[in-house]
């Protein structure tokens, strides 16, 4: 099993940044990806970026140039770097890590974009 604990959520205003936090009871290294999710009210949970072992990123196409993912295997973390941020970004996001076949979900935090 892989425990997460996200934190960095929080308060912006429009145009503002966030710095997501992903702390993961494992050596990263060994998680065959790991990832954000995001889930705004009354919309489907969808993928916002993720991160192979091997370091290949992917991002939605409506974060592309604002957001970035990256990690810290040292202290087994992975971030997103989100700025610019926009109302439409309002969710609660979710770190995922898919590990031999499962998937694990952190709590989620929420990350409000006023306008």
């Amino acid at each position: 099993q892989v425990q997460l604990v996200e934190s960095g959520g929080g308060l912006v205003q429009a145009g503002g940044s966030l710095r997501l936090s992903c702390a993961a009871s494992k050596n990263i290294f060994t998680i065959n990806a790991m990832g954000w999710y995001r889930q705004a009210p009354g919309k489907q949970r969808e993928l916002v970026a993720t991160i192979t072992s091997g370091g290949s990123r992917n991002y939605a196409d409506s974060v592309k140039g604002r957001f970035t993912i990256s990690r810290s295997i040292a202290v087994n973390t992975v971030y997103l770097q989100m700025s610019s941020l926009e109302p439409a970004d309002t969710a609660v996001y979710y770190c995922n890590a898919a590990y031999f076949g499962d998937d694990y979900w952190g709590q989620g935090t929420q990350v409000t974009v006023s306008s």
